[in-house]
């Protein structure tokens, strides 16, 4: 974000203005056990995927013990669908796509009142090609088929956009291949497509797994520029980032964009419950964040940093018992 810091005390009375108004009847039952709550994740093998179903058993390990179902998803959009269809209780959606969800932006067809739990790690957007192929810079990407995420995903929203910012339209646009990551990593190995952009932790298991069987170019995004780019137009959800040394064979630091992701919940979801999951999130977050990037740590204040995204009022009533 651009601008004066903001301090944890003005965020939390941010957070108080716009959770107060999503308090429903009902909001407030404290007593009997817990509701079990469905969190959508994302599909086999992603991160979305593995931190759902770490949630899930962490949560039955962790006193309040709150009952989380995690279900397989095409991710983001699809994940923002569910919640605003009372499909699912909670979900997992990067940041640019919850604040379109929130906005009712393209691809959503209304505004959906979802409401935030906390921001739990950062994707690092991964613009990756064939190390022996011919793609060397982004502007060679014109023309040629890029994996750029499923539909329903929000790696697929990231890409759209970052295509767009780049020039990659008109006669210039690239021939977008909807695939998600297993599919993806198995395209760029056969030559099928010659690049994939992919946003995740970092490292992501299954690009981590394919940088051992064939050399891969990750490309630089000249962060500074396309992150203000992509902030100009869609707001301030984007920062620049570094890949480090050491990933996918990288000898230096590459420079790329990054994202939030949010956790998210109904509106409807019971104080109690949405408070009880973020204790597990806090107690147990070495655990969760392990699967899906290295090294990250979890802090309240960095976790209510939800931009337009209100705290659900459980989340407030969980960072007020923290803060004092």
């Amino acid at each position: 974000m651009t601008g004066r810091p903001i301090s944890r005390r003005e965020l939390l009375r941010s957070a108080l203005l716009g959770g107060s108004a999503l308090a429903l009847p009902g909001c407030a039952r404290e007593n009997g056990p817990h509701r079990r709550l469905t969190l959508a994740t994302g599909a086999p093998g992603g991160p979305y995927h593995a931190f759902g179903h770490a949630l899930a058993a962490q949560a039955a390990r962790t006193p309040p013990h709150p009952r989380i179902t995690p279900v397989s998803t095409a991710a983001s959009v699809d994940n923002l669908r569910r919640l605003a269809a009372g499909s699912a209780d909670l979900a997992l959606a990067m940041a640019d796509a919850a604040e379109q969800a929130l906005h009712g932006a393209a691809p959503f067809a209304a505004p959906a009142r979802v409401t935030a739990l906390a921001r739990v790690y950062v994707n690092y957007t991964h613009l990756l090609a064939r190390a022996d192929g011919p793609v060397r810079l982004v502007a060679d990407l014109a023309g040629r088929p890029v994996a750029t995420g499923a539909t329903g995903s929000g790696a697929q929203v990231l890409a759209g956009r970052l295509l767009r910012v780049a020039g990659l339209t008109g006669g210039r646009a690239v021939r977008e291949q909807r695939l998600g990551l297993a599919d993806s990593v198995a395209a760029l190995r056969r030559g099928t497509v010659d690049a994939v952009i992919w946003a995740g932790g970092v490292p992501t298991p299954a690009l981590s797994a394919l940088a051992r069987q064939l050399p891969l170019r990750v490309l630089p995004l000249e962060a500074e520029a396309e992150a203000e780019a992509l902030r100009a137009e869609y707001g301030p959800v984007y920062s620049a980032v570094t890949l480090p040394a050491g990933v996918y064979g990288l000898t230096a630091p590459v420079t790329t964009i990054g994202v939030g992701n949010y956790l998210l919940a109904r509106p409807q979801v019971p104080e109690r419950d949405a408070r009880d999951v973020l204790r597990v999130v806090f107690d147990r977050w070495r655990v969760l964040l392990r699967e899906v990037t290295a090294g990250a740590r979890l802090e309240p204040r960095f976790a209510v940093a939800t931009g337009d995204l209100p705290l659900h009022p459980g989340a407030v009533a969980y960072y007020r018992s923290v803060y004092g």
